[in-house]
């Protein structure tokens, strides 16, 4: 009976030591999270708001040229947007660019990843030159391969075919008009030149992780250099290869910078992001703009969790190590 009561004495001193000890934890912690209230205030109200807007929007029929008829809509916006012709030509040829893009990017960051992953002289200015094209704002990037490439007249395409013709042809030189005659390999061209070297740096880090023992003794072993990527690089590469290709759908989906500044939309490349801004801004339908950009929103977010599994799969595994 005295062990029971002593121990309950015990039980109630450490619940009474415990309460003020929890109440300074808890303190101490908000201390520690007070400073970041106004940055996630900030944030909630720079990103979440507007959002919410836009959803409320999606389900009002707006229209600027008809003011009275202004009113709650339903999902009437979303059906329009998944029924209309325009919305479902955009929608493939988003899916066409991005997906094309994504892979030639990857392919192409792979093999000039793989030689600057060898020791040579110059290999830092090399990596820093090729890393250019990724820091150009996207609409001077778009208007040089415009003008200085695609140019029929004057553009370095055109003036280097006329060379090669010298060379090797006779009669009138072909030349031809680039975005005109192939308007959507146009747009993909100048996408994968910049965005080839966000891949490449991606790849970079990850072959510069691998495990150069096991590769030396794969070689001493007699494994060609064909072997050890087939059976080994390239394993180890996979989920480097993920990230890129989904952190590159994220931005590449959204991309509006080149289909307005090379084509303008015509000629078959209105994806999403232009179609979006030609039915807000030309035919002043708020209501189904805003549904089109929730759509867009939602696939986006599935390809960012996709990619944040990916990238928290890479952390364990490096933290594993």
């Amino acid at each position: 009976m005295s062990v029971t009561l002593e121990r309950s004495r015990g039980t109630e001193r450490g619940t009474g030591q415990a309460g003020p000890s929890g109440a300074l934890r808890r303190s101490a912690d908000w201390a520690r999270r007070a400073p970041l209230l106004p940055a996630l205030i900030f944030t909630i109200v720079v990103t979440q708001l507007p959002f919410v807007a836009t959803l409320v929007i999606s389900f009002m029929n707006w229209n600027a040229y008809y003011p009275d008829e202004r009113g709650f809509a339903g999902v009437s916006n979303y059906a329009r947007v998944l029924t209309d012709v325009n919305m479902r030509d955009s929608i493939v040829t988003t899916v066409i660019l991005t997906a094309t893009v994504v892979i030639v990017s990857l392919a192409l960051g792979m093999g000039i990843a793989l030689l600057l992953d060898r020791k040579f002289r110059g290999r830092g200015v090399v990596r820093t030159m090729m890393i250019t094209p990724f820091l150009i704002v996207p609409v001077a990037a778009a208007l040089l391969w415009k003008h200085a490439l695609f140019n029929p007249e004057y553009g370095l395409l055109n003036g280097v075919l006329t060379w090669i013709w010298g060379l090797f042809g006779s009669g009138n030189p072909p030349q031809p008009d680039w975005i005109s005659q192939a308007p959507l390999i146009s747009i993909e061209a100048a996408l994968i030149w910049q965005w080839t070297p966000f891949m490449m740096l991606i790849l970079l880090a990850g072959l510069q992780s691998r495990p150069l023992d096991v590769i030396e003794a794969a070689r001493i072993d007699g494994a060609s250099s064909w072997q050890i990527f087939r059976y080994m690089t390239f394993p180890h590469l996979r989920q480097y290869l993920e990230l890129g290709g989904l952190l590159g759908a994220i931005y590449i989906v959204q991309n509006f910078d080149y289909v307005f500044t090379i084509t303008s939309g015509g000629l078959g490349t209105a994806n999403l992001p232009y179609t979006i801004y030609q039915t807000f801004y030309q035919a002043h339908d708020y209501g189904r703009a805003s549904a089109a950009g929730v759509v867009v929103v939602i696939g986006t977010i599935i390809i960012a969790t996709l990619a944040l599994r990916t990238v928290s799969t890479l952390f364990r595994e490096e933290t594993a190590r």
